[in-house]
């Protein structure tokens, strides 16, 4: 579904991602780990098609995310970091609205099933700004699957929440992945063994390991995911980066 081949995106002298190549197949989700500043972010909204690659290609379902951007784009839920709302309207009008946005057929069903699959039915009435960070969460991961996507990408999709919320959403990553190409990017390795089939981890920019939770445990002579993680992605360049280059 996700096809990602020699991914690179440069600004300026500094190359934030160098050649990353991997692909998610239907029925995975994919964490996608990496310290501040690795790449992560800017590598997903490359993926997505809100940032050009410098080189590389990346194709969702067989469509150019840069041919066939609107196209690909249809298939894509996206929950950025930090998701955008509209914070004077209801957890429903919102979704209304996102829903209008894309063109979504017979609207009013399909923000019945959001609402029911992210657990907002309680709050479907109230505005935005007087929800839990956690509601708030939900209501930005309805917005994300409105349209059914065949792919979902997620950014730090429990970051902040306590952890009931982190469950709550835990499970819905679970319950929709059993129909979907999901990508996760995280730093909470807690996740990856949580709801993760597969890890790509990446350091610098570049692609340090591909592989699944258990078998990057077993790199380590502990046994422990955190571990395998801090031996790749400790190095001199990541520990030397100024505080400019960790946003990317």
């Amino acid at each position: 579904m996700i096809s990602v081949q020699s991914l690179t995106k440069k600004f300026g002298l500094r190359t934030a991602v160098d050649q990353v190549s991997f692909e998610v197949e239907k029925g995975t989700v994919l964490g996608f780990l990496g310290p501040n500043g690795a790449g992560k972010s800017t590598t997903m909204r490359m993926i997505t098609g809100f940032l050009e690659p410098t080189s590389g290609t990346v194709t969702v379902d067989g469509l150019d995310i840069r041919t066939h951007s609107l196209e690909a784009r249809k298939i894509i839920g996206y929950l950025p970091e930090s998701a955008p709302s509209y914070a004077n309207m209801t957890v429903k009008e919102f979704l209304s609205f996102c829903a209008g946005v894309r063109g979504v057929p017979k609207k009013g069903k399909a923000v019945k099933a959001a609402l029911d699959m992210c657990f907002l039915g309680d709050v479907r009435n109230q505005t935005i700004d007087t929800l839990s960070k956690g509601y708030r969460q939900r209501t930005c991961m309805a917005q994300a699957i409105l349209h059914d996507p065949a792919v979902l990408i997620m950014d730090e999709p429990t970051d902040g929440l306590d952890p009931n919320q982190k469950k709550v959403v835990r499970d819905m990553i679970l319950e929709m992945a059993k129909e979907k190409a999901i990508i996760l990017s995280t730093h909470v390795l807690e996740e990856v063994d949580a709801v993760c089939t597969r890890a790509v981890i990446i350091s610098g920019g570049k692609l340090v390991a591909d592989s699944t939770p258990s078998e990057l445990k077993a790199r380590s002579t502990t046994g422990r995911l955190d571990d395998v993680f801090r031996e790749l992605t400790t190095t001199e360049d990541t520990n030397l980066r100024s505080p400019n280059e960790v946003h990317a």
